[in-house]
This record gives structure tokens, C-alpha cells and sequence, in this order.
């Protein structure tokens, strides 16, 4: 690994080090030693990427094992210019250089104070400013970005600005023109990439072999919903010692047993994956409380109950209707007077099949609306509030659109909510929808108000 990172004016021990505190990054980080000269380097680096995938923690490993002077800026905490520039004084040359700014300096004064302090202070290797956050910058002074991306030439001085951002380059580029930096992006992790990173904070007390088999159970759950290295790391912490609760107490010592005991935590923490409501000594809390109180709404469960405008509940309901149910048994469900149907091989070989398994199945909007206008319980006119509803719930993700944004004659749409969600709305606006929500479609019908 070190020989893909050699480099004439670093020792091999240092190299070999920077590698085995970045896994899976070593072609990104070949590519920045590359670019790292001591006499002439890059002027400036654009770094862009999804988040939690190494960007920071590359840069900030190299620039510190490698012991060459630079300057890390968080655009987040720096609300005004001069903020800035005073950080990255500080950073560069010491405590006494920002007494030379003035109360309210302009990019000039920074500039004509920077090249000051270079004179003074010469600097054998590159100075490099890492610019965190970077995307903020366009919400600063119009000249700010164009003159860090060739701050080089205005100082004079053998420096490099990296920009860090989760945004492309093609958001950033001002109207105006500037100085195009080099471009480097970092993928997002693969799935081996996570196990092996993952796996590596195994825990002292159990063998790295359990841990590993953890960590490839945890990402098989959440790997197809997220792929935050950080949050991922989180939800490792807070499952570990469930899922070897069963060990502790000597029951169970086989893999797929354990599976089982922590399953049902696992598919609680899915629904508030990203939100951290809750810290984990709360989240530890709140399952020991639903332990003792079985049927008491606590914690993560409360996602259950959204309030929604009283159409949009009835919208809800006739799209989850609409994608775990045939099309063609509509008529069957919804019409009052839709005649004789024969009740022989009524199912498909395919059909047979509960739907719940199955997943929900897109449909379109006109069925959407003709479900909506049979179990709705008063006339509603199609106005446009009826589509702004719906257009609501895409947005609140408890509707999934599906095909490209373009089709607007024929959009079609997936029901996003589960079962027990829809009893409890059900229960709420219209207490005979519940119903045909529970029990078999064969005998029990839903009262229709319109014709489909």
C-alpha cells in the first residue's frame, strides 16, 4: 500500500502511516500527495462529494502527518468576512498576525496584511487553507470566491486553497468567470468499503469475527436507505449490545439466532434513520419502557400519528388501496351495482400471493381519484386543492412518485406508509374503512359514493 504513495520529499514510515488511517481512499490520497509540491504547487482544489465520504478527514490526515502549515476554515462558523480572514491568519502565522487587520477589512487588507506576514515569515513548503463548507462562500461577497480560487497570484506566495463541498462545481461557477480549480471527487462508499470500515471498530470485549458478521447484518438492513458512513457508525453503537444480549445471558451463540433477537430493533431504528430524535442513552431507555408497557404509544412509534389535512387522509387511504390491490377487482370493491362475478379461478397462480409481501404497485392518477371519489363519505368537487393535496403528500414522502418528472399527462404513483399507519387514519376519518383494511376482501365491501 505505502508504494502507491511515494514521494520524494516524504519518508516511507510517514506514507505508510497516512495509509492505514485511510481506508479505502487511497487513490484519492495518492492524488492530493501528487499535487502537493513544496516549490510549486496547484493554486486551487475544488473537493466535492457526498456527505460522511472521507473529504475531511483525508485532507486534515495528510496536512497533519505530514507536518505542512495550514489553515482549516469552517465557512459555517464564520458569519462575516472578516472572520474569515482573521482565522486564516491566525492559523498561518500566529496570534499577533490579525492585530493587523483593521475592525472591518475588505479583501485588500487581507491581501496587502497577508503578503506583510510572508515577508516576515517565509515558508520553506506550500501553505495550504482549507475552506470547509465551501458552498457558503456564494452567499458572501460576489469577489470572495474568485479571488480565493487564485489567491496565489494576488499574494504572491506559494499557497493552495482547498475548497470542500457536497455541491458539484457547476453550482459554484460565477457568472462573471474565475479561475477554474482542479476538480476531484470522492464516490460514495460501496458496501465492502462500509463493512471494512465499519468492522474495524470492533469492540475489546467480543472477537473481530462476531463484530464483522454484525456489521454485515446492520448494513444488509440500512445500506439500501443509507449510506452515511457517520450514521451508520451511530447505528452500530446503539445495536451492538442487543444484538449480543443473548450471549451475555449464555441462551444463544449461533448467528442466525441472534438475527432473530435483534430484528425487531432494527426495523424500529429504520424509521427514524437521519433523524436522531433521541440520544442513545434515550433510545436505550425508551425500549426498556416498551418492554414493560406493551400498547403504549412511546418515542419512535409517535411517527405513526401525523396529522393531515382531512382529504389528504382519504387521498392516503385510496392510495394504499390502489397499490396493494388489483386493478381490476376495483369494480368488484368500489362499484354498488357492478353485477355478477364469478368467483371461480378469480386469482392468478401469481395473485395467490399476499400483496403485503408483494410491495406496493404504482398506479395512476385517474384510479387514484376514482378510489378517492368512492370512499370519501361527501361530494368533493376536483378542484386544484385536491392535486395540491397530493402534491403535499409526494413532498411528505408518504406518496412516491414514480417515472420521470416530465410525465404530466399520465403521473403515476406509489403508496410510501404501512399497513398499521393506514388503520390508524382509517380509524380516524371514517370508522368502516377499517373494514376491508383487515379482513378478507371477500366479505366485506366498502360503501362507494361514485361511480368508477
Amino acid at each position: 500500500m505505502a508504494a502507491q504513495l511515494q514521494h520524494l520529499g516524504y519518508e516511507d514510515e510517514k506514507l505508510q502511516r497516512v495509509m492505514e488511517r485511510l481506508p479505502c481512499r487511497d487513490v484519492q490520497a495518492s492524488m492530493l500527495l501528487a499535487l502537493m509540491g513544496e516549490q510549486c504547487s496547484y493554486p486551487s482544489i475544488f473537493i466535492y462529494g457526498h456527505r460522511a465520504t472521507g473529504k475531511s478527514h483525508v485532507i486534515h490526515t495528510l496536512l497533519k502527518e505530514l507536518e505542512l502549515p495550514y489553515a482549516t476554515v469552517s465557512c459555517v462558523e464564520c458569519v462575516s468576512v472578516g472572520l474569515l480572514f482573521e482565522q486564516v491568519l491566525l492559523s498561518l502565522f500566529g496570534s499577533d498576525s490579525a492585530s493587523l487587520l483593521s475592525r472591518s477589512p475588505s479583501l485588500s487588507d487581507f491581501v496587502r496584511v497577508y503578503k506583510q506576514l510572508c515577508v516576515q515569515a517565509s515558508a520553506k513548503q506550500t501553505r495550504y487553507i482549507v475552506l470547509d463548507r465551501a458552498e457558503l462562500l456564494r452567499d458572501m461577497e460576489a469577489n470572495l470566491l474568485p479571488a480565493f480560487l487564485r489567491l496565489q497570484e494576488l499574494v504572491e506566495d506559494n499557497v493552495t486553497v482547498i475548497l470542500l463541498s457536497e455541491i458539484v462545481w457547476d453550482k459554484f461557477r460565477p457568472n462573471t468567470g474565475c479561475f477554474e480549480p482542479l476538480l476531484l471527487h470522492f464516490p460514495d462508499y460501496s458496501k465492502g468499503e462500509l463493512q471494512q470500515i465499519l468492522s474495524e471498530d470492533s469492540h475489546p470485549s467480543y472477537s473481530p469475527e462476531l463484530y464483522s458478521a454484525f456489521i454485515n447484518i446492520l448494513l444488509g438492513v440500512f445500506y439500501s436507505v443509507c449510506r452515511d458512513l457517520r450514521e451508520l457508525r451511530h447505528l452500530a453503537a446503539l445495536h451492538f449490545s442487543k444484538f449480543v444480549e443473548p450471549l451475555e445471558q449464555g441462551k444463544e451463540s449461533d448467528t442466525h439466532k441472534l438475527w432473530r433477537n435483534i430484528e425487531p430493533h432494527l426495523k424500529k431504528a429504520m424509521q427514524t434513520v437521519y433523524l436522531r430524535e433521541v440520544s442513545s442513552v434515550q433510545w436505550e431507555q425508551q425500549l426498556q419502557m416498551e418492554e414493560k408497557e406493551a400498547g403504549v404509544v412511546r418515542g419512535l412509534s409517535a411517527h405513526a400519528h401525523v396529522e393531515l389535512p382531512y382529504y389528504s387522509k382519504f387521498l392516503l387511504i385510496a392510495a394504499y388501496l390502489a397499490s396493494y390491490n388489483p386493478a381490476r377487482t376495483d369494480k368488484r370493491f368500489f362499484l354498488k351495482h357492478h353485477g355478477k362475478i364469478k368467483k371461480t379461478n378469480f386469482l392468478k397462480k401469481h395473485e395467490k400471493t399476499s400483496n403485503h409481501l408483494l410491495g406496493p404497485k404504482p398506479f395512476p392518477l385517474d384510479r387514484l381519484l376514482a378510489i378517492f371519489y368512492s370512499v370519501v363519505d361527501s361530494r368533493v368537487a376536483p378542484t386544484a386543492s385536491v392535486f395540491c393535496q397530493i402534491s403535499s403528500l409526494v413532498t411528505l414522502q408518504l406518496l412516491n412518485q414514480v417515472g420521470h418528472d416530465d410525465q404530466l399527462d399520465a403521473p403515476k404513483y406509489k403508496c410510501a406508509v404501512s399497513l398499521d399507519f393506514i388503520l390508524t387514519i382509517s380509524r380516524c376519518v371514517y370508522p368502516m374503512l377499517y373494514c376491508p383494511l383487515v379482513t378478507d376482501w371477500n366479505h366485506c365491501q366498502t360503501p362507494a359514493s361514485a361511480a368508477l
